[in-house]
This record gives C-alpha cells, structure tokens and sequence, in this order.
C-alpha cells in the first residue's frame, strides 16, 4: 500500500487542530461560538487553514489547491483594478498601497507590473506565515518596495485593496426556531459530540439563546440560519479610525441587507471550499479546508459611513472591472485566455454574485471610475 505524504501530513495536522479545539471547547465550559470556531480553524499558527502549507490557490484540483480567485483566474483582473487604483491615487494624492490577506500574491504582482513608479511602496497585511513565504517568492522582482507587516500602523495614507478579505473574517451564527416575531432567537456555536470507541469526540452544533439579532427580522414562518458580522465591521471602524487620506476598494461575494435576510435564504450563506468542491459542513477536516460566509455588504457600508469614511460607491465585478477598462484588455488575450478571463464579468460566474464597496477618507467624496456606470449604493 502507498502511502501519500501530502495527505498523511494533512490528517496529522488535522488532528492537532482538532485537538486545540476540543481543548478550547473544554476550557469554555462545553461551548464556544462558531466565531471562534471558526478563527482556530483558519487562524491557529502553523495548523489553521490559512496558517498551514496546503496549496489553497489554483486554478484546478490537480495543483492540490481548493479555489480559484479571480487574480489567479486571469491577469487583466489586476491590470483593470490597477487603473482604479491609479486614478484613486491621483485624486486623494497618495503614492503607497495596502493591500489585506495577499493570497498567492498574484493581485500584487499585477497591480506593481501594471503601476509602476507609481507606486512607491506597496505593503501587504497578512497574519498568515506560510503565505508570507509564498508572496516573498512570487514579488521577489520588487524587493525593497513590498513590505509586509502584521497589522496597519495606527496612522496611514494610501490606497488600500482586499479581494476576497471579508468574507474569511469569522461571523456570528443566528438561529430563529420559529417564524418572524414569534420564533426564539439563539447563538448557534460548537460543543463536543460523542466519540466513538477509541476516537476522539466530533464537534456538534449547539444553540443557546441570546439577545443578538440581525439587522433585520426575516419575514417568515420558517425556521431561519443566518450570519453577524461584527468581525468585518469592526475592520470596517479600525480603516475608518486610522486611514487619514485614501481610499479603500473591497471585492467579495455578497448582497445588501436585503437581499442577505430574504425569506428564501433561510440557510445562511455559509460554505465550506476543498479541492474545488463546495460542501456545508464546517466541522469536518477542520483546518483541511477553507470556511466563508458570503458579505453583508450593507452592514460594512453603515460601519464605514458611522466610523467617518465616505462611501465611495457600489457595484458588481462585472459593471467595475467594465467601467475600469476590461473589455478593451479582453481585446489583447489570445482566445483561450480570453474565454477565461471573461468568466470576471459574466452573471452566472463571477460577474454578478461578486461586488465592489468603496470607501474614501478626505474632506470631499469623490466617484471613482470603477462605477461611473451601474452603481448600486442606492440598494444599500
């Protein structure tokens, strides 16, 4: 019998992380929230799902990776963002970039590529070590204008990126048993299930009422599963707080308010991503796996607006990457590559399912490029 490496190293690590959990689990009394499942199971150092050596980013499950994101699915992405950031840096006067949880460095490289000089230093914010490693080979090119640092300085300038960001920061489960206005809301977390003879216990869901609400009641007489963010809207304040002059550009799979809390999404939006198959069971291969909950991009624009930033405007991929010049980038790409790069902008891939929020620090709001045609702030 052969034996993998790869994946024998994977279950050993998989079994450590398990077992911190069950320890937390433990040293919580029996029950944690699914928040804080959810930051060990991405986040512990050197076990987390963001934290190991597994491939993550790929275009196919051949390379061991689990997703594609859109940098890695075709390079006019970052050149189309870079002329948004471009005119971003002309209109607040900024020369740096910041750019949250880099991935593969992939975006960066196109962004420094496409920008130039323009740039003068491009800092990328990322807890993750071993990813850290990966982005210092992939920019190498531009060593001693990347720098790389574990958290933003308490006070800064430039135009900052994160694509695909929010919706890796841990949320909040909110479970209605009951219909609106009668049904018992409950915080939905993790205890310990029942071990098999010789095995360690399983993690099992667990709710305990609580006074959280969503933002809205979804109508209904059904039963309701659904997400808080506080996580992503306390990122959305600490910009707000230590962004002096800039501009941010946030681009994720998500919905406004309405459209999150809709009756017929009594699931939630939460999934799970591994070997570019998608499953609904985070409490499985923990750590083997990458866990996300689609972007209340409503809340994220009220916790920027409050905090002092100015929402710059809203939109779909599609309708950004158009107004930002992609179509005549499509117009240069051999026809194979061109298929694949316009999967960016079509509806049922990622042209319509993911967005663009914008935000802005300086006396005036000012619109970018990015939605001169289609902007939907007003749906916000």
């Amino acid at each position: 019998m052969t034996v993998n490496p790869q994946k024998e190293q994977a279950s050993v690590m998989t079994n450590a992380l398990a077992g911190r959990v069950r320890d937390a689990i433990a040293e919580a009394g029996g029950w944690i929230g699914f928040d804080r499942f959810m930051e060990m199971a991405l986040y512990t150092p050197g076990l987390g799902y963001y934290a190991n050596e597994s491939p993550k980013f790929g275009t196919l499950p051949e390379s061991g990776s689990d997703f594609v994101t859109a940098p890695e699915l075709s390079p006019v992405f970052g050149r189309a963002l870079a002329a948004q950031v471009r005119e971003a840096m002309d209109a607040t006067g900024t020369d740096e970039v910041w750019e949250f949880g880099a991935g593969s460095g992939a975006l960066a490289a196109q962004l420094l590529q496409t920008l130039g000089d323009r740039v003068r230093r491009y800092t990328i914010v990322d807890l993750s070590g071993s990813l850290r490693r990966r982005q210092q080979a992939a920019l190498a090119a531009w060593e001693g204008r990347v720098a790389w640092a574990d958290r933003l300085p308490e006070r800064f300038e430039g135009i900052v990126v994160g694509n695909e960001v929010l919706d890796a920061m841990p949320v909040q489960l909110l479970a209605r048993h009951g219909g609106a206005g009668t049904g018992v809301w409950h915080e939905r977390g993790v205890s310990l299930g029942e071990a098999g003879q010789d095995a360690e216990a399983t993690f099992a869901w667990a709710d305990r009422p609580t006074a959280l609400r969503p933002p809205v009641e979804p109508e209904g007489p059904q039963d309701y599963l659904t997400e808080i963010h506080a996580q992503g809207e306390g990122f959305m304040r600490m910009l707000a707080q230590r962004l002096a002059r800039g501009a941010a550009f946030l681009i994720d799979y998500g919905f406004p308010e309405a459209e999150y809390y809709h009756p017929q999404r009594h699931m939630g939006t939460l999934v799970c991503h591994q070997a570019h198959q998608v499953d609904s069971d985070p409490l499985a291969d923990v750590g083997a796996k990458d866990i996300t909950a689609h972007v209340n991009f409503t809340a994220m624009a009220l916790a920027a607006q409050d905090a002092g930033l100015h929402v710059l405007g809203y939109t779909t991929q599609a309708h950004f990457l158009i107004n930002c010049g992609l179509l005549s980038q499509l117009e240069q790409l051999p026809q194979a590559e061109r298929a694949q790069a316009a999967k960016l902008m079509m509806e049922h891939e990622m042209g319509e399912l993911f967005k663009v929020l914008a935000v802005g620090a300086g006396p005036e709001p000012w619109q970018p490029m990015g939605f001169a045609q289609g902007d939907r702030t007003h749906r916000l």
